[in-house]
């Protein structure tokens, strides 16, 4: 899955999104700075990773990772498991 279906340009093809960089969109989308992400950041952050059903995906992102069933996504304990689950979906940029 593409995050994009348009290149950057015809000389640079779309690169896939390494492990830190997906953490750092996560990390940036905590607007609450309260350590977890909701279900609407979750949202937020996989629109700027392209993703086209973004409900879909932050909801399917909780079930993977959410290892407490809080419906969150804590920065601290939960987000390598997010992480891990967003790499295996192949978002470029």
């Amino acid at each position: 899955m593409k995050g994009s279906n348009y290149p950057l340009s015809e000389d640079q093809p779309e690169v896939p999104y390494t492990e830190e960089q997906i953490r750092k969109v996560f990390k940036s989308f905590d607007k609450n700075t309260d350590g977890q992400l909701s279900k609407a950041e979750l949202q937020a952050a996989f629109a700027k990773l392209g993703a086209k059903w973004t409900s879909v995906r932050a909801w399917l992102s909780l079930w993977h990772a959410d290892d407490n069933g809080d419906h969150f996504i804590s920065l601290d304990n939960e987000l390598d498991k997010l992480v891990d689950y967003v790499l295996k979906l192949g978002y470029t940029h």
